[in-house]
């Protein structure tokens, strides 16, 4: 067998030798785009249709020739068939093959690791697969663990998943040998023992979910920023890129004749007459004068000439035109009018976001800079999308103009959604589906779709997604600047945020903090009912997967708080409300089982487990109210649902509770603050009747005899003020 394999002319044919490789695939080819065969040595397959838009074409051009070794590369091709096309008799009879097609994405990945692995196999002086080692394994992954940059020099270490993926593409190898026709490890080898790749590569096995959510201080100047940009910046920001647009002479080169000084003196007499300012030169052609010799001192060193040229209808401006008539003409019209850049001279006015003061929405801007500004509405549309509704990366990238959805459901009542596709975990070309949106992301799509310099049904709203350059290079230079400033933006602080990151910040606000806000602008119930109605809608769609997040971290909150609730109760700070008297009776079985428990096993510690094991069905029953911890073991106990006429719900409806009467609320000290401040508004607005308004004074008096009754619950409930522990102890 290895005299087989020193000899490449002995080799059997490959058995894909000759065939189309879209048909292997199963891959539908896109018009105008080459059908590659599998003998070339350089595949283009950037005409598959359906490919997800947020791969990068270059990705999709396979050039085998990179690999040094001939033989190789055709292990290398039929190593990609057999990960395209998992049913092909050669590949179905293998033990250890995939037996679904692998993404697109993941293919291109492990290619792009496959290769060096082979290449600095051959630096090695190694000629045969044949004679691979473990040693030669575990070299190249020590050496692939330090991720370097072009010259060879250390830049961090590399992280474990793609140390997981090097170790794939060295495995994989001998779970297809039986496949590879000019060359293969030996039979017996097998690389780390065929020890899983995430084990080599150091990954634990994790409990939760290894993202971070964007902390708070980062979250909140960032997201109000970019509710500002949309909703305040954007719709004057179109109108100004449709003047850029639709000038009618573009302000560079124009065909034509060449103007005179007769054309440029009349220019400027029409400045002169109409008071309008003369237009700056960008910062670049500037240096390029001085280059060119100009004196820094010239008073018409930043004065745009071709401006003046395009103004009287006429092409190039020539530096010889500028004759000392001319000049002289220019400077008398310089001193007269002034200077400034050519676009949103007149900026409407608009209030700032600290003192609502008004204020041009901007300065004069240069043609590059209104496009730049255009790069910063679009990433700041980009983020209110991902940050408000949950959606990944590739989803994002699959929206089109026109993807927005508006659909009447009630008397002045309508609901929003988009439509994309889900692209993780589907096949090629992905499965249609509609995200359930609040009306804040349904503004900044539309903000987003105008942005398109002409806006066409079909074209990609946000295409290929570089959020972090997007979010380092744009939004938060913009906001951190001297324009944002002026706007009275609050600066957003340096610090990683990315999609992955914002999804995982929504799934997290939506489970603990159910009736709050998101960077206080969203109302977090509001994208809690849009995302349960898209999972309504479509329940195996992606909606239902954010809404499986959440629940989870639902579940984990509750248990934290049972378990918070729990201590509470052992160090005397008890519950007070309805509900008050069956929770202690829980937490009180609850204690006596640790002890009966503890007793039976002396030797044995307890640990946190036990409990969450014991109150994790009570927890999850628990509900949070604003103002109370909703027990609804019960459905048939709920005051809520005895109001609302729905016993058989499923769930207790907040807008109707009334804690201080349910038999399933209690009232815990950290409501406290929230029936405070009901007892201090509640006096104020009764001090402030007239004498005249009897009935609302007897309706005002009976809520605030309510909210103080449940008040002194809670400090009862609590135990004694540390003052009067002091005393009693004397």
């Amino acid at each position: 067998m290895t005299e087989a394999f020193a000899a490449p002319q002995a080799a059997p044919l490959s058995p894909f030798v000759g065939a189309d490789v879209f048909e292997l695939a199963g891959w539908t080819l896109v018009d105008s785009f080459p059908r590659p065969r599998f003998d070339q040595d350089i595949w283009d397959l950037r005409g598959i249709q359906g490919r997800p838009k947020q791969l990068a074409a270059g990705l999709l051009i396979w050039d085998f020739t990179k690999i040094s070794n001939p033989r190789w590369q055709l292990v290398a091709k039929e190593l990609m068939i057999a990960y395209c096309a998992p049913t092909h008799p050669a590949v179905a009879q293998l033990p250890r093959a995939y037996r679904t097609p692998r993404a697109l994405a993941t293919t291109c990945r492990i290619r792009d690791l496959l290769f060096p692995w082979l290449n600095w196999l051959t630096s090695q002086g190694i000629t045969s697969l044949h004679e691979v080692t473990q040693e030669h394994c575990q070299r190249y992954l020590d050496l692939r663990g330090t991720i370097r940059d072009k010259h060879g020099c250390p830049l961090r270490v590399a992280s474990p998943s793609q140390k997981r993926a090097v170790v794939t593409a060295i495995m994989d190898l001998a779970f297809y040998g039986d496949l590879f026709t000019s060359d293969r490890y030996h039979q017996d080898f097998r690389p780390w023992n065929f020890t899983p790749p995430a084990v080599v590569a150091g990954i634990p096995k994790r409990a939760e979910n290894k993202t971070q959510p964007v902390p708070d201080h980062i979250l909140q100047p960032m997201l109000a920023a970019c509710l500002y940009i949309v909703d305040t910046i954007g719709p004057r920001l179109i109108a100004l890129l449709r003047q850029v647009e639709e000038r009618p002479f573009r302000t560079e080169r124009v065909h034509g004749p060449s103007p005179t000084a007769a054309d440029l003196a009349q220019a400027l007499e029409e400045h002169r007459s109409s008071g309008e300012p003369l237009v700056e030169m960008t910062e670049r052609r500037v240096r390029e004068r001085l280059a060119a010799g100009w004196n820094p001192d010239d008073l018409l060193l930043r004065v745009n000439f071709q401006a003046l040229a395009t103004r009287a209808g006429r092409g190039e401006y020539r530096s010889r035109l500028l004759t000392p008539d001319l000049r002289r003409l220019a400077e008398d019209t310089l001193a007269n009018v002034g200077l400034a850049k050519p676009w949103g001279r007149d900026a409407p006015a608009v209030p700032r976001a600290d003192t609502q003061e008004l204020v041009p929405w901007t300065t004069p801007l240069h043609t590059r800079e209104v496009q730049d500004l255009a790069g910063v509405a679009r990433q700041a549309a980009l983020t209110v999308t991902a940050a408000v509704s949950g959606m990944r990366n590739s989803e994002l990238a699959e929206l089109l103009v026109g993807c927005r959805r508006t659909s009447q459901i009630g008397p002045g009542m309508v609901r929003h959604s988009l439509a994309s596709k889900i692209i993780k975990g589907q096949k090629l070309g992905g499965l249609d589906d509609e995200w359930v949106v609040l009306e804040e992301v349904h503004r900044a799509v539309a903000l987003a779709e105008e942005l398109h310099t002409h806006p066409t049904p079909g074209q990609f709203l946000f295409g290929r997604i570089g959020f972090h350059s997007g979010h380092t290079r744009a939004l938060r230079p913009f906001v951190n600047g001297p324009l944002g400033h002026r706007l009275g933006l609050a600066p957003i602080p340096d610090g990683d945020v990315n999609l992955r990151m914002l999804r995982r910040t929504l799934a997290i606000e939506l489970a603990y903090r159910p009736n709050g806000m998101l960077a206080a602008k969203i109302a977090l119930k509001h994208v809690s009912v849009v995302t349960t109605e898209g999972y309504a809608a479509r329940p195996g769609g992606a909606q239902a997967k954010l809404l499986a997040e959440v629940n989870e971290h639902e579940q984990e909150r509750n248990l934290s708080l049972a378990a918070a609730e729990f201590r509470n109760y052992q160090q005397g700070i008890m519950p007070s409300g309805p509900g008050a008297r069956g929770l202690i009776d829980f937490f009180t079985h609850v204690d006596e089982e640790l002890t009966r428990q503890a007793a039976a096993s002396p030797h044995v510690r307890s640990s946190d487990q036990d409990l969450r094991n014991l109150l994790a069905k009570r927890a999850a029953t628990l509900h949070l109210g604003t103002a109370n911890y909703c027990w609804f073991a019960d459905p048939g106990k709920a005051l809520c649902l005895k109001l609302a006429g729905t016993p058989n719900a499923t769930k207790p409806l907040a807008g109707m509770c009334d804690s201080a009467r349910c038999p399933q609320a209690t009232h815990h000290p950290c409501h406290r603050p929230v029936w405070a401040e009901t007892v201090a508004q509640t006096k104020t607005f009764l001090g402030s009747l007239s004498r005249p308004q009897k009935n609302e004074r007897i309706r005002l008096q009976a809520e605030l005899d309510r909210a103080q009754r449940v008040l002194d619950e809670i400090d009862r409930a609590a135990g004694p003020a540390p003052d009067e522990e002091i005393h009693e102890d004397h």
